[in-house]
């Protein structure tokens, strides 16, 4: 069947190259937020907002992003967010150019829709699979996140001086031919047309929502919540204590790459686990490893520690985000699949910014030990909640 999926299914091989193009700006981003707002922010407890208020605008772009493609289709929405990451690059390169912190954070805005944009790949590749086999397609298409762990912190490093003597611009150019590129596989996709609907009332579409009330949907939206924002929670803030600590920029941007890798080479085995013992079990051993990530950050500020927190969050946040994925998408029908997907990823971009936020404050005020020391509290609470939640389900 992965032969077939693979060799027959042109659309889903359009929605994979093109998630492995567009997605190689994660990585980027993930230095870029952490540097470039270090070298322009007024404090250093500042550092952070741009990383921050690009996760904070995922959280409004997730669900109007959601309907545009449940109305007008998934390549429209898709193409929608290759531009938005067009400007924030362009943007970018004037903050950095001029040195302005204000336009910096105001760039990050609509990299930060994009980002939320391209996390609904996994449910149009879904889509474009039977039901028995779409934990296997979600699965595969993160794996797309492999290369764009090693792509991405490439190009930063050939680019951040392409436009020397000043750092980072090019990194941000960069930006701008690499979406460009990543929204033409996108031609190869032939995706399943949104069903016509008949025009509904704000209260009809909040009564829509009723359906966040049942168990396997609340299940997988607080299963994935608490797989991103922990996963957010230690990420953000790692660049900045690295460099704290006394490491390079080239080791903390080393960290990041096998972390990014962590998060996206389990991606080839995780569907075929959820497959085997279902999404559950899988979802919940992804939480248990986060806690071990936790455990790792707490336990010292040597190389080694990053290197192995890093790493096995990656693998955590894998297991946890793509089994609440594939609870999720079958639990959902095609007619309420635009309001609960945007609902969903908008309650995930809502915990991203928070953790976000939180981390940037908590690592400037207290450091990395306490950052780690809060995530193994929250993930011990939540994941006690979710277990009985689970079991009720049982």
């Amino acid at each position: 069947m992965t032969g077939t999926l693979l060799s027959r299914n042109r659309s889903y091989i359009g929605l994979l190259v093109a998630n492995t193009i567009l997605g190689s700006a994660m990585p980027m981003l993930i230095i870029l937020g952490g540097l470039s707002g270090l070298m322009l922010a007024p404090t250093t407890a500042l550092a952070t907002l741009p990383a921050s208020l690009q996760t904070l605008a995922g959280l409004f772009a997730a669900a109007p992003f959601s309907l545009l493609m449940g109305h007008f289709g998934r390549r429209a929405g898709f193409v929608a967010g290759g531009l938005c990451a067009v400007l924030g690059g362009l943007l970018g390169v004037w903050a950095i150019v001029s040195g302005s912190f204000v336009l910096l954070c105001i760039a990050h805005l609509p990299l930060g829709a994009a980002v939320a944009c391209y996390a609904f790949f996994r449910f149009a590749a879904a889509e474009t699979v039977s039901p028995a086999w779409q934990p296997v397609a979600i699965s595969l298409i993160l794996t797309s996140g492999l290369i764009a762990a090693f792509v991405g912190p490439q190009i930063f490093i050939w680019a951040k001086d392409a436009l020397a003597p000043i750092p980072l611009a090019g990194a941000y150019a960069a930006l701008v031919p690499l979406s460009l590129v990543g929204l033409l596989p996108l031609a190869l996709t032939t995706l399943p047309k949104p069903a016509p609907a008949a025009p509904q009332s704000l209260r009809a579409r909040l009564a829509a929502l009723s359906i966040l009330r049942d168990r396997p949907v609340r299940l997988a939206v607080g299963l994935g919540a608490v797989s991103q924002g922990v996963m957010v929670f230690l990420m953000v803030p790692t660049p900045l204590a690295m460099i704290g600590c006394g490491f390079s920029e080239a080791v903390a941007g080393d960290v990041i790459r096998w972390h990014v890798v962590a998060m996206f080479a389990p991606s080839f085995v995780t569907g075929f686990l959820i497959k085997k013992l279902g999404a559950q079990p899988v979802a919940f051993t992804g939480v248990g490893l986060l806690i071990v990530a936790a455990l790792l950050a707490m336990a010292g500020l040597d190389a080694v520690n990053f290197y192995g927190a890093l790493i096995v969050l990656g693998v955590g946040w894998n297991f946890g985000f793509i089994g609440a994925t594939a609870i999720l998408a079958a639990s959902v029908t095609e007619e309420d699949r635009a309001l609960v997907q945007g609902a969903n990823d908008t309650v995930l971009a809502l915990v991203s910014t928070l953790c976000a936020f939180a981390a940037g404050a908590l690592v400037a005020g207290l450091g990395w030990i306490a950052v780690a020391g809060v995530a193994a509290a929250l993930l011990a609470i939540a994941g006690i909640a979710l277990w009985r939640s689970a079991r009720a389900l049982a």
